[in-house]
């Protein structure tokens, strides 16, 4: 979905949010002109069905975040997720849009792949990581823990296959609830849509993970983590931001 060239985060990337510390469910949406929707029209989507933010994985710097989330109370996140054939071209898509986006986001689907994510500190979510010819096993799993990056649980072709494909999902799925669960591996959880018409409430994401062994805390925890991503990138880009644990603070003068 990107290139290394890609400037799309640059502008209007969003502001450091200071909110409650328990931050509600976010979905992660392709929107136009990949997706058939815009950002405004997710936002008012989202807010309908009771999330606190989306994620905008095709993120245009002409979209104006901070009028969507006056008009909607919606959070609006900027993101890219990267697309590439091979490491190397992800790599410098990454390095590209790491400074300017609030997640920055790998596909996978191949086992090469799916390793270069899970191994970049750089790269905060592993997407689709079994599209394709993709595979998890516990060298995946474990990788991602020990770097922090997040593996997402795509909930999208249980809601919308049928069939063979649908039955395929849902065992692939269970193979990567097991890992997450030994391995204590962080993770995201998202329907995936394309369309406004495909979001789901979080409600309805609990209900369908459910129907795949995952505890219910475990649906709503992935939700919430793509805000929680968002939260502390926003936080390193600040200006007050030194390193982890450390930010610069304005001291005032006595006036006694």
């Amino acid at each position: 979905m990107t290139d290394v060239d890609d400037d799309r985060c640059e502008v209007g990337e969003g502001h450091v949010t200071d909110a409650d510390d328990h931050l509600g469910p976010y979905e992660a949406v392709t929107a136009h002109p990949e997706g058939e929707t815009t950002v405004a029209r997710y936002a008012q989507t989202a807010a309908d069905s009771e999330f606190a933010g989306v994620v905008v994985r095709t993120w245009e710097a002409s979209v104006d975040a901070a009028a969507v989330r006056e008009q909607t109370g919606v959070d609006v996140v900027s993101a890219v997720e990267v697309d590439a054939d091979d490491p190397a071209s992800a790599s410098g898509a990454v390095g590209n849009a790491r400074p300017k986006c609030d997640v920055v986001i790998v596909r996978g689907g191949t086992s090469t792949l799916n390793r270069f994510a899970v191994e970049q500190d750089r790269v905060d979510v592993v997407a689709a990581p079994l599209q394709g010819d993709g595979d998890v096993d516990h060298v995946f799993a474990k990788t991602a823990r020990e770097h922090r990056t997040y593996v997402e649980v795509n909930l999208g072709p249980v809601l919308r296959a049928a069939g063979g494909e649908r039955v395929q999902h849902l065992q692939s799925l269970r193979k990567l609830r097991e890992l997450l669960d030994y391995y204590d591996t962080p993770h995201v959880v998202s329907a995936r849509p394309s369309s406004h018409l495909e979001v789901r409430a979080p409600r309805e994401l609990v209900a369908v993970g459910e129907t795949v062994g995952f505890e219910p805390e475990t649906v709503r925890a992935g939700l919430r983590a793509w805000g929680e991503i968002a939260r502390e990138n926003r936080r390193r880009r600040s200006d007050s931001f030194i390193a982890p644990g450390v930010q610069r603070v304005t001291r005032e003068e006595d006036t006694g």
